[in-house]
């Protein structure tokens, strides 16, 4: 049996670890695999040791879905650099990550925001990538949606729209997410699906992404 790893950002935040935690085993659960958590940074395991444990375990194969949003520098260099070192110990195919597109548009969409809060990124990519799920977030709710970022003032933004329904693209708690001034929760286990799609969609291709 493929087993899921859920490759995440990782956070200082106290919550964020259970959040992650929470998330793959709702995940794993719809998908009736084994599940586990690594991280790129911030929080144990890391993704070459994760593989090096289930390797010990007994197990063969892994599909790693990366909780990331958009191809920014994680996504594209420390995503792939980790995968490769996993290989050493599993079969590891490496699953689109969460993206950007209609499913977590729908996701989104249901909350009716106002505005959508993101981390923010200092590649152009990503940065239009989230823009044009506003877009698509707004098409949906036959309103405006504005996407404001938390590294870019985005926090700011949000105190001068009282009253303004904000929904954050943030997988678990960061402290990025605490900046905002009404406490407002990371989509979390909603994005179960989402990530239950990523894993299936590798495992109907059959391709190994990264060679062991």
């Amino acid at each position: 049996m493929t087993a899921l790893i859920t490759l995440s950002h990782g956070s200082r935040h106290p919550r964020a670890l259970a959040g992650i935690t929470a998330l793959t085993r709702a995940a794993a659960a719809r998908l009736g695999v084994p599940g586990y958590a690594a991280h790129l940074e911030f929080n144990a395991p890391d993704l070459p040791t994760l593989a090096a444990e289930l390797a010990d375990a007994g197990h063969t194969h892994a599909i790693v879905v990366p909780l990331l949003f958009t191809r920014g520098f994680h996504h594209t260099h420390d995503v792939p650099r980790a995968v490769t070192a996993a290989g050493a110990h599993l079969n590891v195919q490496l699953a689109p990550g969460l993206g950007t597109g209609a499913d977590l548009a729908h996701l989104l969409a249901t909350q009716d925001p106002d505005l959508l809060y993101s981390v923010g990124s200092s590649d152009p990519a990503a940065t239009a990538a989230m823009h044009a799920l506003a877009v698509n977030v707004a098409e949906r709710i036959d309103k405006p949606c504005r996407m404001v970022f938390a590294t870019k003032g985005g926090a700011d933004v949000v105190k001068r729209c009282p009253g303004a329904k904000v929904a954050p693209v943030f997988v678990t708690h960061g402290l990025l997410l605490d900046a905002l001034p009404t406490a407002v929760a990371p989509l979390g286990t909603r994005l179960a699906p989402l990530v239950a799609d990523r894993y299936l969609q590798v495992q109907s291709q059959g391709a190994v992404c990264v060679p062991s």
